[in-house]
């Protein structure tokens, strides 16, 4: 059983697809409650398991709700993909406002906090399981303009290895994936929004080793992976899936 948050669209819906497509049960969250409940039923009528719940990830209040429903429909939650998180747009140190700062901070940091402070003793219950939380490659490296977001992507990498090291002994296992540019909305949309957009994208992708963005389904996979008992002595890592950007 897999809770994956954020998982209207973009990475979220290609984690949710991929588990079910595996054989899992997962329960899909996201505050886009129409097209939530649209992928959750694509997964089933392609012959998947799967239910979706409006779910406000950054609510201390919320989360306790949708572990519970999780349990009480499907007995345990084995797995759990914090992915649900935000771009923030551009913001320059020197003008930030903190109101802008901390609405990334809180949806991209907080709410994997939030997400293993209450998931992970349902997964304690269950005998163990995996965590995987959704960082980036600004994660790991910085980006001017964009401070929010690597500061709360970098805290998730950490957060991560913090976890794996106090979760072990409970056979919960934690890693962290870290995407490129993936063609997703977060990355596509505001690029088509702009007049000189192909051009920048044609830069972005000559960044990349292997000259092109990532897709969806591979960080699926990735995600598929770490949650698998193909990963059973990983614990604590990092998984960059990024056509080789941050080995520059």
């Amino acid at each position: 059983m897999a809770l994956v948050t954020g998982a209207a669209s973009g990475l979220g819906a290609a984690t949710a697809r991929r588990l079910a497509a595996e054989g899992a049960t997962v329960m899909l969250t996201d505050i886009a409650v129409e097209t939530g409940n649209v992928v959750a039923h694509e997964i089933e009528a392609a012959g998947g398991r799967a239910a979706f719940l409006s779910h406000d990830v950054t609510s201390e209040q919320d989360w306790p709700r949708i572990v519970a429903t999780v349990i009480e429909r499907f007995g345990k939650l084995d797995v759990l993909v914090n992915n649900a998180g935000i771009g923030g747009g551009r913001h320059e140190l020197l003008t930030h406002e903190i109101e802008a700062w901390r609405r990334v901070l809180s949806v991209n940091l907080d709410s994997v906090f939030l997400g293993l402070r209450f998931a992970g003793p349902a997964i304690a219950v269950a005998g163990g399981g995996s965590v995987i939380n959704i960082s980036s490659i600004l994660g790991k490296v910085g980006v001017a303009d964009a401070a929010a977001y690597c500061a709360s992507k970098g805290g998730v990498t950490l957060l991560t290895k913090a976890a794996a090291l106090e979760w072990a002994p409970l056979g919960i296992r934690v890693n962290s994936v870290h995407p490129g540019f993936i063609d997703t909305p977060m990355v596509s949309g505001p690029l088509d929004d702009l007049e000189n957009g192909d051009e920048i994208r044609n830069m972005i992708i000559s960044r990349h080793p292997l000259a092109r963005l990532g897709a969806a389904r591979e960080i699926a996979d990735a995600v598929l992976f770490l949650a698998s008992d193909e990963s059973s002595y990983i614990s604590g890592a990092e998984l960059v899936v990024d056509g080789g950007y941050t080995a520059q």
